[in-house]
């Protein structure tokens, strides 16, 4: 992987395209990753300068990114909506009380462990909307995997298999409902035409709002590094 020097150091990954017709530069708003596409047949070192060539508006690009916020104790994350702040608990499990997600053990793991409860949390919230929205449309679902992804929310495979961003738990309920209904409607229509839309509506009336919540606050749920 190329990367441009200087202080810090910028790791390039380059994508090069048949369809591509000059060089272009793009920064991921999800985790800063800096991706440089370049015609098939470009030089390496034609695309490295183009990219210093654009030094300057990558780097402030860069430095405006949000920061990944380590989690511990004292960290204050949302919860199905809701922040909560980490601190110590007693016995075995993770649990909520009041406004506090009370992290029991070594407390150099309640990263790792808030980490591991959202995830459990995330995987029965979602099978739970993925089945009830799927039986609304007679159809069913065959296998949820919950991973974190960075570039969408859910996908939807031909064979009813779903997959989520366990982050989505973080988010509101309705949140996380409007895209269990999303990726359930793709079992009906594989495609985003106005019948794939209608069958949303079917399942989630008003679901505007909550892709609206998504694409204005979404991001932020990717801030937060629970250390795994």
């Amino acid at each position: 992987m190329p990367i441009l020097p200087g202080p810090p150091p910028v790791e390039i990954v380059l994508k090069r395209s048949a369809r591509a017709r000059r060089f272009s530069l793009r920064v991921s708003r999800l985790d800063g990753r800096v991706t440089l596409s370049l015609p098939a047949r470009a030089r390496e070192a034609e695309a490295m300068a183009f990219a210093r060539a654009q030094e300057g508006w990558l780097r402030e690009t860069l430095a405006g990114m949000p920061r990944r916020e380590g989690v511990g104790i004292g960290s204050v994350i949302p919860v199905e909506g809701r922040l909560l702040r980490l601190v110590p608990g007693t016995g075995r499990g993770v649990r909520v009380e009041g406004e506090a997600l009370l992290i029991p053990g070594d407390p150099a793991q309640a990263g790792v462990r808030a980490g591991a409860f959202l995830k459990a949390l995330a995987r029965d919230r979602l099978v739970a909307a993925s089945d009830r929205h799927a039986a609304v449309i007679g159809r069913q679902v065959t296998r949820v995997t919950l991973r974190d992804t960075r570039s969408r929310w859910g996908s939807c495979a031909a064979d009813g298999a779903l997959m989520y961003s366990w982050r989505l738990v973080m988010a509101p309920p309705a949140v996380l409902d409007y895209v269990a209904a999303h990726e359930v409607a793709h079992l009906v229509e594989m495609n985003h035409s106005d019948r794939f839309w209608a069958v949303v509506e079917r399942l989630y009336p008003g679901w505007q709002a909550q892709r609206k919540w998504l694409h204005a606050e979404g991001q932020a749920l990717h801030g937060f590094r629970f250390g795994d």
